[in-house]
């Protein structure tokens, strides 16, 4: 027997270390191919690199651990094999190789394994005309292990079965590992019919010659003439069976030919669709963070793309305990219901299924017959697959970082297709994407909450200077977020404001707690000091590494104390200069800060903080910011709890419930038509397309529900324009302040809007 003493010498390249892993993939997609290389000392860039050369020693470590793992003792003869197949060969080499002769095609084998061995030489010898020899000497001072031979049999048995010949058949005679000097292996087949009746032919021509010339010296004229017909009608008949069978044995190579080409086709279908298959989940890892919609897309992909009629994916729990499902395609309406509400326990040790063993073993499971396996299920599960139909399955784990974190299961209920080895190893190639994509966005998802603790410790940190303004930026975000809310801001931009309102006073850090917390009216040094605070929350937040749309941060937070004419600071800026995002923050900052105590006075009423605002309206704040923060607060009623009748009335006043009928205006001798959208005590909402402009008085004319011969009369001013609908709901229009009603008239507006308010 012989043994590995190479001395560590480059003998066989890394193609066959290759060819194994690729078999590998194939046919055991469980094994961990990173952590089998570094056991055997092999780096995946010297795999990968056609040039690189292992020794003996190597090669013989890592067949032996491949078969350890494995449990295949012919491992090495199935790789041989596969190293000839269509997957290995390529399968247009492999198209072209049955289409030249058994000798050539031997022949080139001989000069290939130069490229692939340095251990031995081959050597190829046509022994007639359906046989030939492959003699395998070995080179000097290399001792092969037996896995070798086995590895170049199942090469040379793949090869015999792709050439275009008749039953072929590998004995092997001598063997190194049998004592002799060579392994040496006769490949035979069956000679084609059409071959052995064309040498029958080539014989036969000169037969006939040579026996109707003798014919000619000893025979008759007659016998002459009827031995010449017949000898010419014999071979004309030979040359025809051959032909015809020739042109039969063409045809189906053509057939074969047709057959391999339709094959490498629907190969060549199924390669693209499985790339781009790859490429769409990984647009849409790359587009997405949230783990469910990344499921939910990957689901609808899997369906449109794979060959399946149904499948689901199931992830553990934080505890690991359970399986839930996630996401699943194919499902009716009914059963997927259930199969929401069922869990899959992982904490039963007396219950194995093919689900929690491809999780807690972290390999694949095909199952073909649900009957035979059974037994393995617990009740519930088992009941449940029989509810869905489902027969035969496949079960895949998710992983990343060595760590099992779902399944993912399909089936082909409807379509009866089976389930193929070939199947396990596409999805086992999609499982890590999607492994990949839920760990990189619970990743993203930890990073963001623990980014929003220390921007909410910061926020706090400035709020607990004082016990009377702890809470201001909570509540300032919560204002904003409102306000971004009904302008119909997207999650992305609503985000951004919420991040600035928090910190939007950060700058204050820099202020003495004295001059914050005085009780009267501040100095003008102290007050110039105080108004420093934006310039310095912009700058404190521009050290932090803001990207994308949050680099707005800084600014917007810095300018929250702008105001819409110019007159705010410390920047001075007007109008559209100011951040959409600035803008929002300071109506929310203004109606906090003068709703809530501070040592210098008391808290403000709502309603009558809303009026300030309205009064504030267009000068020092956006009109449209203002009707959205309006209609925020008219829908959250936690700010009627506190106020007493007197405030609640004030409150109603300004605030506004829906109100639908069509309103007659009169402006500068213009009459519009319009409707209205919203309506309170102090003024109504006009949607309609007319030009008008804040300040402008109207004459305003409208009825009130259930009372149409009822006309309301009042005289207003326009307080605010809507001209693109960028207030949600709120159509295009403007806002009027009543300033006269009659009196008549004004009671019954107010028990109107009274008895809205009680309903409610």
């Amino acid at each position: 027997m012989y043994s590995t003493t190479d001395g560590g010498l480059p003998l066989y390249n890394s193609r066959i270390a290759d060819l194994f892993l690729q078999l590998v993939k194939a046919e055991y997609p469980h094994i961990d191919i990173g952590r089998l290389l570094a056991e055997v000392d092999m780096k995946p860039y010297e795999v990968a690199d056609p040039g690189h050369w292992f020794s003996q020693e190597q090669i013989d470590r890592f067949v032996e651990r491949l078969v350890q793992l494995t449990g295949n003792e012919k491992l090495s003869r199935d790789a041989g094999r596969y190293a000839a197949s269509p997957d290995a060969l390529g399968s247009m080499r492999q198209h072209v190789l049955g289409l030249i002769s058994p000798a050539k095609a031997f022949s080139l084998i001989s000069k290939m394994t130069r490229n692939f061995t340095r251990s031995v030489e081959y050597q190829t010898r046509m022994l007639g005309p359906g046989e030939v020899e492959v003699s395998v000497v070995p080179a000097n001072g290399v001792f092969e292990q037996p896995h070798h031979c086995e590895n170049r049999i199942g090469f040379l048995q793949t090869i015999a079965s792709r050439l275009n010949i008749d039953t072929p058949a590998i004995r092997h005679p001598e063997c190194l590992f049998n004592g002799d000097t060579r392994c040496r292996y006769l490949i035979t087949w069956k000679e084609r019919r059409s071959a052995l009746w064309a040498r029958v032919r080539s014989f036969a021509l000169p037969a006939f010659i040579v026996v109707n010339l003798a014919g000619l010296v000893t025979a008759p004229v007659i016998v002459m003439l009827w031995l010449l017909s017949g000898s010419a009608l014999a071979w004309l008949s030979l040359a025809l069976w051959v032909d015809s069978l020739e042109k039969k044995e063409l045809r189906n190579s053509v057939k074969n030919l047709q057959e391999s080409t339709e094959s490498l086709i629907d190969q060549l279908n199924i390669n693209y669709n499985n790339s781009q298959l790859a490429a769409e989940i990984g647009q849409v890892i790359s587009n997405k963070a949230d783990v469910n919609s990344i499921l939910a897309s990957v689901s609808m992909i899997l369906q449109e793309r794979l060959d399946f009629d149904r499948g689901a994916i199931l992830l553990a729990d934080e505890d690991r305990t359970r399986l839930t499902l996630m996401s699943a395609f194919g499902y009716a309406d009914e059963l997927l219901s259930e199969l929401e509400a069922f869990q899959l326990r992982l904490d039963q040790t007396d219950v194995s299924g093919a689900f929690i063993q491809a999780f807690q073993e972290r390999k694949p499971l095909l199952i073909d017959n649900l009957d035979e396996v059974e037994e393995t299920f617990s009740p519930g599960i088992l009941a449940l697959l029989r509810e869905t139909g489902s027969h035969s399955f496949i079960s895949c784990p998710i992983a990343c970082d060595g760590e099992a974190i779902g399944i993912l299961a399909v089936d082909n209920a409807r379509s009866k297709r089976p389930l193929l080895k070939s199947d396990i190893a596409l999805l086992m190639g999609i499982a890590p994407i999607i492994g990949i994509s839920i760990h990189n966005s619970r990743l993203l998802e930890l990073r963001s909450q623990q980014f929003n603790s220390i921007l909410q410790v910061l926020s706090a940190s400035i709020d607990a200077r004082d016990f009377l303004t702890a809470g201001h930026s909570e509540k300032v975000t919560k204002y904003s977020v409102g306000i971004c809310h009904e302008l119909g801001l997207s999650a992305e931009e609503t985000e951004v404001v919420r991040i600035a309102a928090m910190l939007h006073d950060y700058g204050k850090i820099g202020v003495p707690d004295f001059i914050l917390k005085k009780d009267g009216k501040l100095t003008d040094d102290e007050r110039a000091l105080v108004e420093t605070h934006p310039s310095k929350t912009r700058e404190i937040l521009e050290q932090i590494n803001f990207e994308g749309n949050y680099m707005q941060i800084p600014r917007i937070a810095g300018s929250h104390h702008e105001k819409i004419d110019g007159s705010g600071y410390p920047y001075g800026l007007k109008g559209e200069e100011i951040p959409l995002g600035a803008r929002i923050i300071a109506v929310a900052d203004f109606f906090e800060a003068i709703t809530a105590k501070r040592h210098y006075r008391g808290p403000m009423s709502v309603g009558r903080a809303l009026a300030l605002l309205r009064d504030g309206s267009g000068n020092h704040f956006e009109p449209r910011i203002v009707g959205a923060l309006i209609n925020y607060v008219t829908q959250n009623k936690e700010f009627l709890q506190d106020e007493d009748d007197a405030k609640t009335r004030f409150f109603h006043r300004h605030v506004r419930i829906p109100f639908r009928s069509q309103v007659s205006c009169k402006v500068a001798k213009r009459t519009i038509g319009g409707a209205s959208s919203n309506l309170s005590m102090g003024g109504l909402f006009v949607a309609a397309g007319e030009q008008v402009d804040p300040g402008d008085e109207i004459d305003l004319v409208f009825t009130l529900p259930k009372f149409p011969d009822r006309l309301i009369k009042a005289r207003g001013k326009v307080a605010w324009v809507n001209p693109r609908s960028k207030v949600s709901p709120l159509p295009v229009g403007f806002g009027v302040q009543f300033i006269d009603l009659q009196e008549g008239d004004s009671v019954e507006l107010r028990d109107f809007v009274n008895r809205v308010f009680a309903a409610a």
